[in-house]
């Protein structure tokens, strides 16, 4: 009995050594892909930061409302583009944001169009209007590739056919921290103390007005905006997936310790059972 519970421990062992090769593999090339994606990340914000300055004070100059990116309507439907993985073995990174979706799209009618394989595959065993899908672009993502998707959920805001456009991804804090995100892309909505500061720091003339300035700056905005999320997305998808592959490495080499242990103790227990075996037939022969 003791020699086939060896031999189950064995085996285990080995499969558990094979599951934590690749583990550690994984693990490796995720730490590779952080730091290619957190400079991608450093690179962008200044980006962006930059376009959101320059956009909220052309806000503070067009404070009439007339242009059709802030002023705002009635929500009949609204439309949100979620950025999730395209891969698993990422911990909570997909669930998470998948999460969040739900709970702002509770209660409302919604269209959905998706970046990232999970994102294709989640909402596609869900009742609901999917608009779009763009799997496998976050690695390789260019800032030129963000405009098809920007073009494509501006026309239906510009129609009416959507009335306001959420964007939920996850944004990279550290590589330990990751926190999922939804923001209001359109209508576009900047705090009046906000625009005040903008306004107070320089003043500007547009032209032909702040309004044509403001409608021909808002599509790159929303690219710049597009382009940040989904690099922040990506790193984090990265980041998760080295933390899980750490953490199941860890795991796997308690696993094999436990295992050891256990095999070990099968092992003592066989010889012990065969030099009791032993001594009583030697008794046995002795009488």
């Amino acid at each position: 009995m003791a020699a086939g519970n060896m031999k189950q421990i064995r085996r285990r062992i080995k499969s558990v050594q094979s599951t934590m090769q690749i583990t550690k593999a994984m693990e490796l090339v995720a730490s590779s892909k952080v730091r290619r994606a957190k400079e991608r990340v450093e690179r962008s914000r200044p980006y962006f930061d930059t376009l959101y300055d320059t956009i909220t004070r052309i806000a503070a100059a067009n404070r009439d409302g007339s242009s059709v990116y802030t002023k705002p309507r009635e929500v009949k439907k609204s439309l949100y583009l979620v950025i999730a993985g395209d891969r698993g073995l990422a911990g909570g990174y997909n669930a998470n944001i998948f999460k969040l979706a739900t709970a702002q799209m509770a209660g409302k009618d919604t269209a959905v169009i998706t970046i990232g394989k999970k994102a294709q595959e989640h909402y596609a065993k869900h009742a609901g209007s999917v608009l779009a899908d763009y799997p496998g672009i976050a690695e390789t993502m260019r800032i030129s590739d963000t405009h098809s998707i920007v073009r494509q959920f501006l026309d239906l805001f510009k129609r009416g056919e959507v009335d306001e456009v959420f964007l939920c991804y996850t944004k990279y804090v550290s590589p330990l921290t990751q926190e999922p995100r939804c923001i209001q892309l359109l209508p576009l909505s900047f705090g009046k103390e906000e625009t005040d500061t903008k306004q107070s720091r320089v003043l500007t003339e547009y032209d032909p007005s702040p309004e044509a300035v403001f409608n021909e700056i808002i599509p790159e905005y929303l690219n710049g905006v597009l382009y940040g999320a989904v690099v922040e997305s990506y790193a984090s998808e990265q980041s998760a997936r080295r933390m899980a592959m750490e953490a199941a490495s860890d795991n796997a080499g308690e696993m094999i310790e436990n295992l050891n242990l256990s095999y070990n103790r099968a092992r003592q227990a066989s010889i012990t059972q065969e030099i009791t075996e032993i001594v009583a037939g030697a008794g046995q022969v002795g009488s």
